[in-house]
């Protein structure tokens, strides 16, 4: 159902992801014809709690080709559509020190686009480490257990 357009992998790199919030996003036209041709950049993207409103900043959806004598700004900082209660409860945890709101993913569901937003504290670069080499090993029993099999089949 749904179909991703963009992901940030560098935040989960970067944060330890605490909460994740859906929020829908308010675009134009050529925003959204944008997104559909696959034009869409989420790297380094995040929000900001700004006068009781969630805003999404270094979303990058290049110009749409088509368009008419109307065209967006490509690096405009963008409107969440959030509950107030939501929009209150990420204005307190993003008052804590360390904590900040970063975009996880762009997607579609339905017919409506939609990002993921995680209140995050971000990762020292000894995290960084122990979370890379957590990684190698995995993949690396993974493989032995896929060699394991090959011999034991045939």
């Amino acid at each position: 159902m749904d179909s991703e357009i963009s992901v940030n992998r560098k935040a989960l790199r970067d944060f330890h992801v605490l909460e994740r919030f859906e929020a829908g996003l308010e675009l134009k036209g050529t925003e959204v014809k944008s997104i559909r041709s696959g034009h869409a950049n989420l790297l380094g993207a995040f929000a900001r709690v700004e006068k009781g409103q969630v805003y999404l900043f270094d979303l990058e959806i290049r110009p749409y080709g088509n368009a008419s004598h109307t065209q967006h700004e490509p690096k405009t900082r963008r409107r969440l559509l959030l509950h107030r209660q939501q929009i209150a409860k990420l204005f307190d945890q993003t008052h804590i020190k360390g904590h900040a709101l970063v975009a996880l993913r762009l997607y579609w569901k339905g017919h409506r686009i939609k990002v993921e937003i995680a209140v995050g504290s971000g990762k020292d670069k000894a995290d960084q480490r122990a979370s890379l080499k957590e990684r190698v090993e995995l993949r690396e029993v993974q493989r032995e257990v896929s060699r394991f099999n090959r011999g034991a089949r045939n």
